[in-house]
């Protein structure tokens, strides 16, 4: 365990979700072992279903002809024209 850098290993999103992916699975088995049912794939889509609201919501917001997040000057300047 000490010769693994653990740091480098959490910056890699493929090795994250894989990890997240078995501790589901390890207290799964563990709580079997107890003969208590837990399902979690509700729970992953409610998760799931939450955060890509917030996604969709942010990508409402964010105006894709500028970088980050803020308006042009030219957008920010223009009255409305109605």
């Amino acid at each position: 365990m000490n010769k693994i850098n653990w740091k480098v290993r959490f910056q890699n999103k493929v090795w994250v979700v894989a990890l997240i992916a078995a501790i589901f699975f390890v207290v799964q088995a563990v709580l079997w072992v107890f003969n208590i049912e837990w399902d979690y794939n509700d729970l992953l889509q409610r998760i799931i279903t939450v955060v890509t609201g917030v996604f969709a919501v942010v990508g409402l917001i964010i105006d894709p002809t500028t970088a980050g997040s803020k308006d042009s000057d030219l957008v920010m300047k223009r009255k409305d024209e109605k």
